[in-house]
C-alpha cells in the first residue's frame, strides 16, 4: 500500500533482502495456488442422509433411493448408479433432480444382499461432489463392483483448474492497474506505451484464463484427462450457471477491448471512462457469480463483498505493479511527491475495502464463533485478518510519512519500500490462496476428529408403513428433519398428512410441533431448534389414508 513507499532512508530494508522477501512470498502464492488439496476439499456441497440409509439392512426392496445434500446439485451424466449385488445396475432410467434432492428409481424386484451406491454431483459452486454408500436389502453380502468409467479427474485438471484461476486474478489486476495509473496519476510528459502494453498483456491473460476455465470444468466436473472434452460435455458447462457467467465476462471482455485502445492512449473522454467503468464493474461480478459466493448463505451478500474484495486487490497490486516498473524509474521527484499522497489515499481505501469485504465473506463462510478457532478454514482466516490489520496500521502511519517527505524522497529507497510492499503483498495472497482452497468451516465439523455431517438415523415400523428418520446434526440448535415412508412391500407410501413433536422430559420441555414441508407423496422435510441436550422424544403421526394412521416414536440422542 503506497503508505510505505515514502520511508526514512536510513530505515529501509536492504534491496537483496526485499527481493528474497518479494521471491519467497511469490513463492508462497504459487505453491498454495497449484498444489493445495483439490476438490472435494474445495467443494461446498455434502450428503447429508439418504433413503435406505447408508449401512442400513432394509426388510425389502426400495423402489427408489433418494439422496440429499446440504445445497443444491446439478446433474452429470452417467455418474450416479446403483450397483446390484451380482454387478448389474440397479436403476432405472435418469434420476430426477430437485434442488438438494436427486431420486433415483432402483429395480423394486431386485435380489437380497448389498448394494452400492456411487454419485458424482456438481454443487452450486461449480464443484464436483463424489462419493459411495451401500444399503442391503434382507442381509448384507460382499459389497459389488462398480465397472462402468471411472469418474475421477486426472490430477493434472485440477491443477489446470486453479493456474485458469489464477491466469484470471493475474490478468485482472494487470488490465486494472495501468488504466488506473494512465487515467489518475500518469505525468504527461512520460510515454504511456510500457503501461498501455502491460494492460494489453493483462487482457489477453485474463481472456486466456476465462477460456481455459470453461475448457477445464468439462473433465473436472465429469472425470477424465485433461483432453477428455467432447461437445456433450462442453454444452453441459456452458448451460450450467459456471459456463453462462464465463460467457458473459468475455462479451463484457470484448465489449470494454473497443474502448480500451482511446483511454490508454489519453484520447478517451469522460464518456468512455465512464462506460469503461460500468463494463469492468459487471465482469467483477462473474467471478463471485461462478465460484463460492453464490452458494453461501446469504448469496446477495456475498456477491457483492466478493467483487469489492476482487476489485480492491486489482487497484491495489496493479497500481503497485506500475509504480514499480515504469513511475518510480522514470518520473523525478517532484512528479513524485505530487503522485504519492494522492496514491496513498487510493491505496488506503483499496486495502480497507480489501479488509472489510474479506472480513464479511470469512465470518459468514465460518457459520459459528467457535468454528474460527477449531477449523483450519477459521485459523487461516483469523491470520489474514491480523496480517492485514497490521497493513492497516503501517498504512496509516506511512501516510504520515509521505506527507511529511514524499517531496525529499530519493528514488531509490521509494522503489526499496515499494518492493518491500509487494513482497508483503504476496505473502497475503499466498495465505489468500490457502483459504480459497481450504474448506468453509460451515461446511465442515472441528479438526479434531469429527466428521463433516453428523446424523441421527433410523427406520421405525408400524403395521401400515415402514418410516425412516433422519435427524441432522443432532446437536443443540437448528436441526433438520427428514421422513420417508414406505408401505411393508417396500413401494413408497404416499402420505395424506404428517405430524411430528419433539419433547425432553428430563429437562421439563414438553413437545414442540416439528413444521413440515411435503417435498414428494413419501418425503417430508423440516426445521426444529433444539435448546438442550439430552435423549429427545420425538413421535411421529402418519396418516396414509382417510381411515389408515399410525403413530411410532424414537429417542434421539442430541449432543
Amino acid at each position: 500500500m503506497s503508505g510505505m513507499t515514502a520511508v526514512n532512508p536510513r530505515r529501509t530494508v536492504p534491496r537483496p533482502l526485499a527481493r528474497l522477501v518479494a521471491a519467497a512470498g511469490l513463492l508462497v502464492t504459487l505453491v498454495a495456488l497449484l498444489l493445495a488439496p483439490a476438490s472435494p476439499a474445495s467443494a461446498h456441497a455434502v450428503l447429508v442422509s439418504s433413503s435406505p440409509a447408508a449401512e442400513t439392512v432394509v426388510p425389502s426392496p426400495p423402489a427408489e433411493v433418494v439422496l440429499t445434500f446440504s445445497e443444491a446439485v446439478r446433474k452429470v451424466p452417467d455418474r450416479i448408479r446403483v450397483i446390484a449385488p451380482d454387478g448389474s445396475r440397479a436403476d432405472r432410467g435418469e434420476p430426477n433432480f430437485s434442488g438438494s434432492l436427486v431420486t433415483v428409481a432402483v429395480d423394486p424386484a431386485g435380489a437380497r444382499g448389498t448394494y452400492l451406491v456411487s454419485y458424482r454431483v456438481v454443487s452450486a459452486d461449480s464443484h464436483p461432489v463424489s462419493g459411495a454408500f451401500t444399503y442391503s436389502v434382507g442381509a448384507p453380502s460382499t459389497v459389488p463392483v462398480d465397472t462402468g468409467t471411472d469418474s475421477r479427474a486426472d490430477p493434472a485438471v485440477g491443477v489446470a483448474v486453479k493456474v485458469a484461476r489464477f491466469l484470471t486474478y493475474a490478468g485482472l489486476l494487470l488490465l486494472v492497474g495501468p488504466l488506473l495509473m494512465l487515467g489518475v496519476f500518469w505525468p504527461g510528459r512520460l510515454d504511456r506505451r510500457g503501461p498501455a502494453r502491460v494492460a494489453w498483456a493483462g487482457l489477453g491473460v485474463l481472456l486466456l484464463g476465462t477460456l481455459a476455465g470453461l475448457w477445464t470444468q468439462v473433465p473436472y466436473t465429469v472425470g477424465g484427462g485433461l483432453f477428455d472434452v467432447d461437445g456433450a460435455g462442453f454444452r453441459d458447462v456452458l448451460g450450467s450457471d459456471f459456463g453462462v457467467t464465463h460467457l458473459v465476462r468475455l462479451g463484457l471482455l470484448a465489449a470494454s477491448a473497443l474502448l480500451l485502445r482511446p483511454v490508454l492512449s489519453g484520447r478517451g473522454g469522460r464518456a468512455d471512462r465512464v462506460i469503461l467503468a460500468i463494463l469492468g464493474g459487471a465482469a467483477l461480478l462473474t467471478w463471485p457469480l461462478a465460484g463460492h459466493a453464490a452458494a453461501s448463505p446469504a448469496p446477495p451478500l456475498t456477491i457483492f463483498v466478493d467483487a469489492v474484495h476482487l476489485g480492491g486487490m486489482a487497484v491495489w497490486l496493479g497500481g503497485l505493479v506500475v509504480l514499480a516498473v515504469f513511475l518510480l524509474p522514470r518520473a523525478d521527484e517532484r512528479e513524485l511527491g505530487a503522485i504519492l499522497p494522492v496514491w496513498s489515499r487510493w491505496a488506503a481505501l483499496a486495502v480497507t475495502a480489501l479488509l472489510l469485504a474479506g472480513t464479511v465473506n470469512g465470518l459468514i463462510e465460518v457459520g459459528s464463533p467457535e468454528k474460527l478457532v477449531s477449523t483450519t478454514y477459521g485459523r487461516l482466516l483469523l491470520v489474514k485478518i491480523v496480517l492485514f490489520v497490521l497493513v492497516i496500521g503501517v498504512a496509516a502511519v506511512s501516510r504520515q510519512l509521505v506527507r511529511r517527505w514524499s517531496a525529499a524522497a530519493r528514488p531509490r529507497p521509494l522503489r526499496r519500500a515499494l518492493w518491500l510492499e509487494l513482497a508483503v503483498a504476496a505473502v497475503v495472497l499466498g495465505v489468500s490462496a490457502t483459504l480459497v482452497q481450504t474448506p468453509p468451516a460451515r461446511t465442515t465439523a472441528a479438526d479434531s476428529g469429527g466428521s463433516a455431517v453428523t446424523s441421527f438415523s433410523t427406520t421405525l415400523t408400524s403395521p401400515i408403513y415402514s418410516l425412516q428418520v433422519e435427524v441432522t446434526p443432532a446437536e443443540r440448535g437448528n436441526n433438520s428433519v427428514h421422513l420417508y415412508a414406505y408401505a411393508p412391500d417396500g413401494s413408497p407410501q404416499p402420505v395424506a398428512e404428517w405430524r411430528v413433536t419433539a419433547a425432553l422430559p428430563a429437562a421439563g420441555i414438553e413437545a414442540i410441533e416439528v413444521p413440515l414441508l411435503p417435498l414428494t407423496d413419501n418425503h417430508a422435510t423440516g426445521e426444529i431448534s433444539l435448546p438442550a441436550a439430552g435423549d429427545w422424544q420425538f413421535r411421529f403421526t402418519v396418516r396414509t389414508s382417510d381411515i389408515d394412521q399410525a403413530t411410532v416414536t424414537a429417542t434421539v440422542p442430541v449432543r
